[in-house]
């Protein structure tokens, strides 16, 4: 039968060297760096065996900004920045739970992207111990650069993720102080959901989150390798 209404067409991240992915999903992880779970009152895991069960929550696919201009958005006045590394998957493993040993086989790239927060609308949901999907899954929330493939970011813990909003420093850690790798996470993600070609994972922040304005500029970069640029514009009215 025909569509009713026109079918959107999946947003596509450019792949450095050419081509495009196309988008299905977006999985987030919560507290993986364990001084932002402390910035955010949350506590740290002091070791890797304390470390439970990893925080999850989605957004929307067509959160993404692919061309750097994020509109503050409304019913908010602290928008906040958290810098991630992203994964994104480029193969379906089937259902099941994924064993950790078979999770980087299904990586097709990496990207860097800012999980954007309505900090202050997150605090009212914690505190009313209700969801946070209207503090992170909102339009414009996840501006992403463009993919590199696997093979050609390499070791990953050894390099370093960092944001500059107008020329300051704000956030900077060695991804190799993930409480979760990529694999693990993967691992941890296919208990709960079906992984599946086209899905993106933003693999959690440093601290060092903080406000942005209209005007802010934002640098994220993850060493010399990838680079996103943002701008702050007024909210759209």
């Amino acid at each position: 039968m025909a569509d009713v209404i026109p079918a959107p067409e999946p947003p596509r991240l450019q792949v450095r060297g050419g081509g495009t992915f196309p988008v299905r999903r977006i999985h987030c992880v919560g507290r993986n760096f364990a001084d932002h779970a402390r910035e955010m009152g949350a506590q740290a895991p002091a070791s890797r065996e304390a470390r439970g069960r990893p925080v999850f929550f989605s957004k929307p696919a067509d959160a993404l900004v692919l061309d750097g201009r994020v509109p503050y958005p409304p019913a908010t006045k602290e928008l906040h920045h958290e810098v991630e590394l992203v994964a994104a998957i480029g193969r379906d493993p089937g259902p099941g739970v994924l064993d950790p040993a078979d999770a980087q086989g299904l990586v097709f790239g990496y990207a860097i992207g800012l999980d954007l927060t309505r900090r202050d609308l997150q605090a009212q949901a914690k505190a009313g111990g209700l969801p946070w999907d209207i503090a992170k899954g909102f339009d414009h929330s996840a501006p992403v650069s463009e993919l590199v493939r696997a093979a050609e970011a390499g070791d990953l813990e050894s390099r370093t993720l960092s944001l500059e909003v107008n020329g300051s420093l704000r956030q900077s850690s060695e991804l190799g102080r993930m409480i979760w790798n990529v694999a693990e996470i993967l691992h941890e993600l296919s208990q709960l959901y079906r992984l599946r070609a086209g899905d993106l994972v933003f693999m959690g922040t440093p601290a060092g989150v903080a406000a942005l304005e209209p005007g802010d500029r934002c640098t994220a970069r993850l060493d010399d390798l990838l680079r996103l640029d943002c701008a702050i514009l007024p909210p759209l009215t």
